[in-house]
């Protein structure tokens, strides 16, 4: 059953209906800014819901344009410079592996040490050489091929034996040769050069 002008409801039927045409349509053109983007609404406009619509866009004054002399000008000055990007030419790649570049590597410049007691050196030329051997066939060894024995440590080899001996007693050794004796020690056999005689070395070093 339809409302009619003359039931219990009249008054908000009247009030509605008056109010949907003109008062609703006052509101929106009051309470809206034009700037946003609304479009103001009138009596018989279909557009009732307050629908969004973009603006359109500034006319250009085509008097505010500059003369066709400045114009070529600058469209010349465009041409010779040529394009504002220039396209990245793309690498050709002839390999499957793909390696990093090479980037420069300074060396290491510490403002303070890291590490406040560097280690000493435990294998100094006192630590190599122990001492020299006196046995009877040590005794043999210098007066026959000019080569002195020492008792050296494990860790030494036998370019540190023959710096070790260059540094203690100043002599030039020709050749070491090492040997593990079965007490577990080492044992070294250093030759020297034909310009030192072992049995002056042996007496200024104090073997014999």
């Amino acid at each position: 059953m339809g409302l009619s002008e003359h039931g219990p409801f009249s008054h908000t039927v009247r009030t509605f209906w008056s109010f949907s045409n003109t008062s609703y349509i006052n509101f929106i053109n009051q309470n809206v800014n034009p700037r946003a983007g609304f479009v103001p609404l009138r009596r018989n406009s279909k557009y009732l819901t307050g629908r969004v619509f973009p603006m359109a866009p500034a006319k250009v004054d085509s008097s505010k344009k500059g003369d066709p002399k400045s114009q070529a000008l600058k469209t010349a000055k465009a041409v010779k410079s040529g394009p504002t990007f220039k396209k990245k030419a793309k690498k050709i790649r002839t390999s499957v592996t793909f390696h990093r570049p090479k980037t420069l590597k300074l060396d290491r410049n510490p403002k303070y040490p890291r590490i406040s007691a560097p280690p000493r050196n435990k294998l100094d030329s006192y630590q190599i050489l122990k001492f020299p051997l006196t046995t009877e066939s040590a005794m043999k060894k210098i007066e026959d091929n000019n080569t002195l024995v020492f008792i050296v440590d494990l860790r030494a080899d036998k370019k540190k034996i023959k710096n070790a001996v260059r540094k203690m007693y100043d002599i030039q050794a020709k050749k070491v040769n090492t040997l593990i004796r079965p007490d577990g020690t080492k044992k070294a056999y250093v030759r020297l050069t034909p310009d030192y005689d072992a049995l002056d070395v042996a007496n200024k070093i104090g073997i014999i």
